[in-house]
């Protein structure tokens, strides 16, 4: 095998079913609460919901990556870095809120876009290296995504107008993963 191959190709063991049960869990929890605070509330105060729930996420997505990262170590690097990264952005916007909402928008819309992006790449391979289709369609719904706010990112409001879309897209990739684990328990 040259070093090449080497460098790229790695094997990928699945995820423990009951870490992706919990992700699936907070991940339609988030879903279900956008999708219900939107209607009942102001758009402002659904905005604010928003970022506070992102750094949540990321947060726990972060801590999420470490722990993975003990569980299966191929790929430990990565796995450090999102995890890392993950638990920075969700710390800084779980301090700075209101900063986060208000100063930052747009560039958070582009954040959110490349990190949607580059999960979704990821998810990707993960799926075509024996991951599992629920990680195909949860990296397709990403990439999706993460386009859809790179292509989004001069507009003003783009955090309000995406709105929806973070909601749908929280709450069918919970239900994919919540249905991804019980599967994968049931198989042991």
């Amino acid at each position: 095998m040259s070093d090449v191959e080497s460098a790229v190709s790695f094997e990928t063991k699945q995820r423990p079913w009951w870490l992706l049960l919990i992700e699936g869990i907070a991940l339609t929890i988030v879903g279900v609460i956008l999708l219900f605070s939107s209607a009942t509330s102001t758009k402002i105060e659904t905005y604010l919901v928003l970022v506070v729930l992102l750094g949540f996420y990321w947060l726990f997505d972060g801590i999420m990556a470490l722990v993975s990262m003990f569980v299966d170590h191929t790929a430990w690097g990565w796995k450090l870095f999102m995890g890392i990264v993950g638990i920075l952005a969700g710390g800084y916007i779980l301090v700075h809120p209101a900063l986060s909402a208000a100063v930052l928008p747009q560039i958070m819309v582009l954040v959110l876009g490349i990190w949607g992006l580059l999960q979704g790449i990821i998810m990707l391979i993960m799926a075509f290296r024996g991951g599992g289709w629920a990680a195909g369609i949860l990296g397709a719904l990403a990439i999706l995504f993460g386009l859809l706010l790179i292509g989004q990112y001069g507009e003003l409001f783009t955090g309000l107008a995406m709105l929806w879309t973070v909601a749908v897209f929280a709450f069918i990739g919970g239900i994919v993963m919540i249905v991804r684990a019980i599967l994968q328990a049931t198989r042991k």
